[in-house]
């Protein structure tokens, strides 16, 4: 069990998905720049769901499974620093550590998601009705032919992560236990958006 400098977001982050993100709080600043720091052990922090409360200022609820995400890029704003992470584990959180001088806990690794390729078939329907659902329901600005990666692992993660969902939804993709589970539920909880905005424009 290994503790890990922990960023509790409103957001959901899936493995192998970017997470830019704007720091200015102090206790966050100092976090980027202990992990900055070559005394370090690393260049990883974790990222759970704020399930109640705000980002800033702390006393939030906080989501006991989520993802590391490895630190590729720091640049500096004008009050700020301009981060990006890319998931790369889920884990567990085993408990809170104190959060001075920011949030810590103690994590445990959840397995990665294993591909067989009886699930080709499934995941090319998970591509086809997310791209299509994107198409219909999202912003205009949003790119329903983001380019997945290769690895069907991967491609599965961004899927979820692309799909027109509220982060509950998205945390419960997050939990899944297999790759099967995963697509499946990202095909059904996308139909079933889907079916909400219809009915919500006929109204």
């Amino acid at each position: 069990m290994a503790s890990s400098p922990m960023f509790p977001l409103q957001s959901v982050l899936f493995p192998s998905v970017p997470l830019p993100l704007r720091v200015f709080e102090p206790r966050y600043l100092t976090m980027v720049g202990r992990l900055l720091d070559e005394d370090e052990p690393g260049f990883e922090f974790g990222v759970v769901l704020i399930e109640r409360g705000s980002e800033a200022g702390g006393g939030d609820q906080r989501a006991s499974v989520g993802t590391l995400a490895r630190l590729v890029s720091v640049a500096a704003g004008a009050e700020n620093l301009l981060i990006v992470g890319v998931g790369t584990r889920r884990f567990t959180v085993e408990r809170w550590l104190d959060d001075d001088p920011y949030p810590q806990a103690e994590l445990s690794l959840l397995p990665d998601l294993e591909w067989s390729e009886s699930l080709a078939p499934l995941l090319a329907e998970a591509k086809a009705i997310v791209r299509r659902v994107v198409a219909r329901v999202a912003e205009p600005d949003t790119d329903a032919g983001v380019e997945l990666s290769d690895d069907p692992v991967a491609a599965a993660w961004q899927l979820a992560a692309i799909a027109p969902l509220g982060e509950y939804d998205k945390y419960t993709l997050l939990r899944s236990t297999t790759l099967g589970g995963l697509l499946r539920q990202t095909i059904d909880l996308t139909l079933a958006a889907e079916e909400l905005w219809s009915a919500g424009r006929d109204l």
